[in-house]
């Protein structure tokens, strides 16, 4: 009779290999991108840190803002608040993404946001500054040639700038 040695198990692809714990897959990451050059040169930083993630911070920006349009979403800017008496002010700017069930089924509704990640990820150094924004998109932004949609978070992105320095000057007049 044969005996059995304990299988080992492979380690999880989120752990350290040295030490078994969870790695920090949630903190923002920095590519390198060889440039012409040869060099390595920073990329663009993913969204991780940058999104608004508590259903509490989504209430606190609705109630801060004002509803605006564009072509193919509606989008808040509101000012960031600490979310207690006392507590700091977010590090950043944040954005939030939402998809409800009238955009269609589970699967389109992810990629909607999928692609609304990715056009974020490549202009994420134009968030406004002590802001929140959040973007509700329609149902075309599915089949939206993903240029276009770009353009489109491009165009969002410069008229939250504009409207964020208005709000500064407001807050600061009074």
């Amino acid at each position: 009779m044969m005996t059995r040695l304990p299988r080992k198990n492979p380690p999880h692809p989120l752990q350290s290999p040295d030490t078994g714990r969870a790695s920090p897959v949630h903190s923002p990451i920095q590519t390198c991108i060889p440039n012409k050059h040869g060099t390595q040169s920073p990329g663009v930083q993913s969204l991780t840190g940058k999104r608004l993630q508590r259903h509490a911070d989504y209430q606190r920006a609705y109630a801060a803002s004002r509803k605006r349009q564009s072509a193919s979403m509606s989008w808040f800017l509101a000012r960031q608040t600490p979310a207690y008496a006392g507590a700091a002010l977010p590090a950043g700017p944040r954005v939030g993404l939402t998809a409800g069930k009238v955009l269609g089924k589970a699967h389109e509704r992810n990629r909607i946001k999928r692609r609304m990640r990715e056009a974020l990820r490549r202009h994420v150094d134009m968030l406004p500054a002590g802001f929140d924004l959040i973007m509700h998109p329609r149902r075309f932004v599915l089949t939206l040639e993903f240029a276009k949609l770009e353009a489109e978070i491009v165009r969002i992105l410069h008229q939250a700038q504009a409207e964020a320095v208005r709000m500064s000057q407001e807050v600061s007049a009074l």
